[in-house]
């Protein structure tokens, strides 16, 4: 999967950019934390995992 399908998504169901990491991005829902690898091409199994946290925890509170 992309890496910008994979941002679409994750903003789709709250989740918003917290910060830059060494390699990866910090996403948030206000609570909960998942990194993103920074490559353009993204494994499907580890996106399929990214997707289903965030469907899972929708936004605790609102983006700051």
């Amino acid at each position: 999967m992309k890496r910008k399908d994979l941002e679409k998504k994750l903003s789709s169901f709250g989740w918003w950019f917290h910060r830059h990491g060494g390699s990866h991005d910090r996403w948030t829902n206000g609570e909960d934390f998942e990194s993103v690898p920074r490559h353009t091409e993204i494994d499907e199994r580890l996106a399929k995992k990214i997707v289903r946290t965030a469907k899972e925890n929708p936004p605790k509170k609102e983006k700051k």
